[in-house]
């Protein structure tokens, strides 16, 4: 929320997205004083900001973003009053018109029948829009317009491509500069950046949205799948492999063919069958679930897997490990009675409240209501958002939690994770989503107390929501120095000359008999650069290695994070290592 200042000293808070709206309007005002040819399409607000899409045949320069920006300011200044007003569609399409805006004639002549038709106005500027808005321009103290780039109207490659500009805004010009200052820092942690300068992954233009994990970073995903199987091992998770490849059948039957499509790779095989990769493991779960007639008794039952899927996402929309078209999801399925709900979905909680804490992450839980391409009955619905409603209430207190309404999965409603990292920025992880839909679909049923068939109700869930975006996230988040259980490599053995090569390789030996990741630096090298370049890998222990400690069978210890911590035995700083690693498991 923000505070913003009204007349006669009075204050009101308003929504970050209502302000950032306004603000969009207010970049569109600039645009037609300063380049009135230029036609209107969509401005709405994001999550950090606002962007308005521009149909333009010159792509905005920097100059022209200065000139923009320098025309917002004045508007703000001029302290214009939002006004509301509405028309009947015949005459809303008529004004549009008068203004010679193709695109709003074209978004209002898509609304419902009885849509309400409303507008905003500012000053001499009106635009079509649904609201809500703040009271006036000049509450918008801070701006700056951050960057643009091509678009297609309405995200359909077929139609024209528009110019966007992305921006942000702030009540107060201390805010904006925070927020900048927390852009550059992010600049310094990208992933993509440091995945190459770290030799964790890389892309390659032969596979879009697909990484190549290098040796170091896939150690990283293995040592995550690790932790995360022994936890669900512990929690009574049966983990399973499913094919890559189903029958259109099977996705017709789930609902993905007709609400998924899109997303999906589709491809014939040699019998001329249609074929989808999977972009989903639940339909694979289902059928896990058909092998044998279950009873009460078996419930829950819980069948994870890590297998990798595959999204057709276009291509404008790939960004790093964020986005990609191939990944693994930490996935599970549990097959639950209804009076088996509260306890499960806790369960759940649990489970990331434990592994988000290894991290030192702290989340926020959301409920992501029914959908306007919803699956099945809306009493069904209803009842599966009350279940929701019912337990997010004991697990984080009535009003404590947020709601997205329409944001559900197509078969169900959802419990969203967002995490904050350590720039303040919020991401979607993990997902608890409550599912009555699919289970009548593939006609599932387990044995009551009484004998009789009950339909199971199926939670769909993921805790990181997928490997490889939470090793993206939380490169970002530590800027490549990784905490030492999970530091691909965790020791790097700096030998100062050849003769104390021998002792070198055999303290490595004594380090990997125990478990730990370590790498020998052979190199006919001076010391320092050794260190230098250990130290730009993020190495969170260097052992130098020179007379003094070979004659002492001792290890010089140098920390990634405090420097050279002097000498000790191998024993001792063994000992160190493993009481890192209990630490983070506890």
């Amino acid at each position: 929320m923000f505070k913003i200042k009204l007349e006669g000293g009075r204050t009101m808070e308003v929504e970050e997205k209502t302000f950032w709206h306004t603000t969009s309007h207010i970049l569109a005002q600039a645009i037609k004083r300063l380049y009135p040819e230029i036609k209107l399409a969509i401005g709405p607000s994001i999550d950090n900001g606002f962007y308005y899409d521009f149909d333009t045949d010159k792509p905005f320069t920097p100059e022209m973003l200065e000139k923009l920006e320098e025309e917002m300011k004045k508007i703000v200044k001029e302290d214009l009053k939002l006004e509301r007003f509405e028309l009947p569609r015949e005459e809303a399409v008529k004004f549009m018109e008068e203004k010679k805006e193709p695109y709003k004639v074209e978004l209002i002549n898509d609304l419902p029948e009885d849509a309400v038709i409303s507008f905003y106005k500012q000053g001499e500027f009106t635009d079509l829009c649904a609201g809500p808005h703040i009271p006036s321009t000049g509450s918008v103290k801070a701006i700056k317009l951050l960057t643009s780039s091509g678009a297609y109207w309405r995200g359909n490659e077929n139609n024209k491509m528009l110019q966007r500009i992305y921006g942000i805004s702030f009540p107060k010009a201390s805010q904006l500069e925070e927020y900048l200052n927390m852009l550059e820092e992010a600049k310094k942690r990208d992933h993509r950046k440091l995945g190459k300068e770290l030799d964790l992954f890389f892309f390659d233009e032969t596979a879009p949205g697909m990484a190549y994990w290098m040796p170091k970073g896939f150690t990283m995903m293995n040592t995550l799948i690790e932790l995360w199987r022994k936890e669900h091992q512990k929690r009574g998770y049966q983990e399973f492999s499913g094919p890559q490849l189903n029958s259109s059948e099977l996705w017709k039957i789930s609902g993905h063919w007709d609400h998924y499509k899109e997303y999906m790779f589709v491809l014939t095989d040699s019998d001329g069958k249609e074929q989808a990769l999977k972009p989903m493991n639940c339909p694979n779960s289902i059928k896990l679930y058909q092998t044998k007639l279950r009873s009460y008794k078996d419930l829950p039952l819980r069948f994870n897997d890590i297998d990798v899927i595959h999204r057709n996402e276009k291509s404008g929309q790939l960004n790093g490990l964020f986005r990609v078209r191939m990944f693994r999801q930490d996935d599970s399925h549990n097959y639950i009675t209804e009076d088996q709900i509260g306890s499960e979905i806790k369960d759940i909680v649990e489970i990331a409240n434990y592994l988000y804490g290894i991290f030192g992450l702290e989340y926020q839980l959301t409920l992501s209501t029914r959908p306007d391409d919803f699956m099945g009955e809306i009493e069904t619905w209803n009842k599966a958002e009350a279940d929701l409603k019912k337990v997010l209430d004991e697990i984080a207190g009535e009003n404590n939690y947020r709601i997205n309404e329409g944001d559900g999965a197509f078969y169900g409603p959802k419990i969203d994770i967002k995490m904050k990292d350590c720039l303040g920025r919020e991401w979607q992880m993990g997902t608890i989503q409550l599912d009555f839909q699919l289970p009548q679909r593939f006609n599932l049923y387990y044995i009551d107390k009484e004998g009789e068939k009950k339909t199971p109700i199926m939670v769909h869930r993921a805790i990181f929501g997928s490997f490889d975006r939470f090793i993206g996230i939380i490169t970002e988040h530590f800027a490549g120095a990784f905490p030492t259980w999970l530091a691909p490599v965790q020791v790097k053995i700096l030998p100062i000359a050849d003769c104390h090569l021998d002792y070198a390789k055999e303290i490595k030996n004594k380090l990997e008999e125990v478990g730990i990741r370590t790498e020998l630096d052979e190199r006919e090298e001076k010391i320092g650069y050794k260190i230098r370049e250990a130290q730009l890998q993020k190495t969170p222990y260097m052992l130098i290695l020179g007379n003094k400690e070979v004659e002492n069978n001792a290890v010089g210890v140098r920390s990634r994070k405090d420097g050279d911590i002097g000498a000790m035995s191998i024993d001792d700083f063994i000992k160190k290592i493993k009481e890192e690693e209990k630490t983070f498991a506890k």
